[in-house]
């Protein structure tokens, strides 16, 4: 394998992007894999993401045994050493801005997409290369893939978006409108600014040339204004804009082939995206894989890399391996043990899901299939512990594949209510099942809603998949009754007999192990005092608050883009 470091890319704008070239030492021309992002084309994996990679040490320890050094393993970006041997070119690119890229940094911006575009341009252009670019990476290198694949650069020839959010609003910043803020606040200064180009604070270096990561250093005043302010900005704007508008993908605008993975783990960053991205995306080659663990281990374990080596044989090397022959979606069926079946499927959702109602009787706490009795209404404090709706064990075993929704009659003691809906597995021993998640251990399923965005975008919305506009404010009058359509985000379980689905309702975050990684509790966006009151669950024949549920196999309501439930 041939390394050169700092290859310089020409921008339009007379800027430049520094990158890494992975090639194989013989000369000729390869298909060209590119991860674009702001982590470090220099900071190894080890130094950058120490417990991270002692997780993936664990878990694969031949990480960088057996055919790797892991010399130049980077966080999110494939292993050279896997993929150079089989006739691929490799370029990881430093965005502008950040590590050795000078200029301005404007995380997921137009102008950094247009760069993405550019670099793209060149690669595909250079005496290596055979004229076809495939984007490959995790995370933020999974977004940027979103966002430029819908520029559609003439030699990008296929995308492999790994855990990636798409509308930078829905997915990343603002869950049903309630501003998620943790993982930024810890994100921006040790990810993104430690990195910043320029930065000559940074702890990195890099481990061949033990020179910073960063470049030539500048003063605090420089980079302070080499950089967009993205947590201020995203702190003040709370309904769909222009800004997040400019950082969401034009999905159907997307041609080239994709294979989308999504983490049933990863809600609030990780998982809607990959599937909004493969239905929405205006491809007409294009597959689905979910999976389970942990947000890195998947993208590097063997069988994966074998997955992405076959697809990108298929559309950058053009050799005819069938790669079309295989089914669309390929789903990690969960079961309560930790564990998944692999099962290959022909759409999303599957045509076959009997989508099923479960309606909410307040008297009781508890769930049905069956109509309940009168009116009824069960308050709780909104930053308490909330309400569990408990639906009787199953007497058989039963699957749940899908995305979810929850319609419900709320009312607030304030002007408005931010309403957290968690879907929980309980074993018959009464003890909580939990997964693996992409970050930390997590439940079934989660939603979000603020009561104040409940306007709905008629022509986007499904029965199973609500989709809020978030262009305006509709305050609560205090105690009055107002109907809320959920979106849950899809899930994947088999239940045994005897075990037990859980709907869990509460006015702030649910964390399977605390502290919690991706929290909701800005002291702007959620003064107590407003989202701090009582919340009143109504139910009952005037209040038909309901569960829809995607059961796979037997009984259920027969609804589908075009009917309601």
């Amino acid at each position: 394998m041939k390394v050169q470091k700092d290859i310089q890319i020409p921008l339009s704008d007379g800027s430049v992007l520094f990158a890494n070239l992975f090639s194989p030492d013989q000369t000729g021309t390869y298909p060209v894999m590119i991860s674009f992002g702001v982590y470090g084309k220099d900071i190894h994996f080890e130094d950058g993401f120490n417990p991270q990679w002692l997780k993936l040490k664990e878990i694969y320890p031949e990480l960088d045994q057996n055919g790797s050094s892991g010399e130049f393993l980077r966080w999110e970006v494939p292993d050279p050493e896997r993929w150079i041997p089989d006739g691929y070119v490799l370029l990881v690119v430093d965005s502008r801005g950040s590590g050795k890229s000078p200029g301005y940094l404007d995380i997921y911006s137009p102008r950094e997409t247009q760069d993405y575009n550019e670099a793209i341009e060149w690669a595909g252009t250079q005496s290596w290369s055979n004229g076809k670019v495939g984007l490959i990476g995790v995370s933020y290198l999974a977004i940027k893939q979103w966002q430029v694949a819908a520029l559609n650069p003439p030699h990008l020839a296929a995308i492999i978006p790994w855990e990636g959010a798409a509308d930078h609003y829905r997915d990343t910043l603002r869950h049903g409108g309630i501003l998620s803020n943790t993982f930024t606040e810890a994100w921006w200064p040790r990810q993104v600014l430690m990195n910043q180009c320029g930065n000559g604070e940074t702890i990195h270096r890099d481990r061949q040339t033990q020179r910073r990561t960063t470049g030539e250093p500048l003063s605090a005043s420089a980079l302070k204004g080499n950089r967009n302010d993205y947590p201020r900005e995203m702190v003040q704007r709370e309904f769909w804009d222009e800004w997040f508008q400019d950082k969401s993908p034009r999905l159907a605008r997307i041609q080239v082939p994709i294979l989308s993975a999504a983490n049933w783990g990863g809600p609030g960053m990780h998982l809607r995206g990959n599937f909004t991205g493969f239905m929405e995306a205006g491809s007409k080659d294009k597959w689905l894989f979910a999976h389970i663990g942990t947000h890195y281990e998947s993208f590097y374990l063997p069988q994966y890399v074998e997955i992405q080596k076959q697809f990108f044989d298929r559309y950058l090397k053009g050799i005819n391996n069938q790669w079309e022959r295989r089914s669309p979606v390929q789903l990690a069926i969960r079961d309560v043990h930790g564990g998944a079946q692999i099962r290959t499927e022909n759409e999303w959702p599957l045509a076959r899901t009997a989508w099923t109602s479960y309606l909410l009787d307040a008297s009781s706490l508890s769930m049905s299939d069956k109509e309940s009795g009168g009116n009824a209404a069960v308050s709780f404090e909104a930053l308490g512990d909330g309400l569990d709706f408990r639906l009787p064990a199953f007497e058989r075993e039963t699957e749940f594949t899908g995305p979810a929704s929850l319609k419900i009659w709320v009312s607030s003691s304030t002007e408005d209510v931010d309403l957290f809906v968690t879907l929980r597995c309980f074993a018959p021993s009464g003890d909580e099942v939990t997964f693996i998640g992409a970050h930390e251990r997590v439940p079934v399923a989660n939603g979000w809603l603020r009561a104040s965005h409940r306007k709905l975008n008629d022509k986007k919305s499904l029965p199973y998949q609500p989709y809020h506009s978030h262009d305006e404010k509709q305050p609560l009058r205090p105690n009055a009754v107002y109907e809320l359509h959920v979106e849950i985000l899809p899930t994947s379980l088999v239940f045994p007999a005897g075990y037990q689905l859980v709907l869990t309702l509460t006015g702030k975050d649910f964390v399977v192990a605390p502290p919690g990684r991706i929290l909701h509790n800005h002291p702007l966006d959620r003064p107590p005092e407003i989202f701090g009151g009582t919340t009143t669950i109504h139910t009952g024949p005037d209040y038909p608050s309901r569960l829809l549920m995607p059961l796979i196999g037997g009984g259920g309501d027969e609804i589908g883009p075009n009917k309601s439930a």
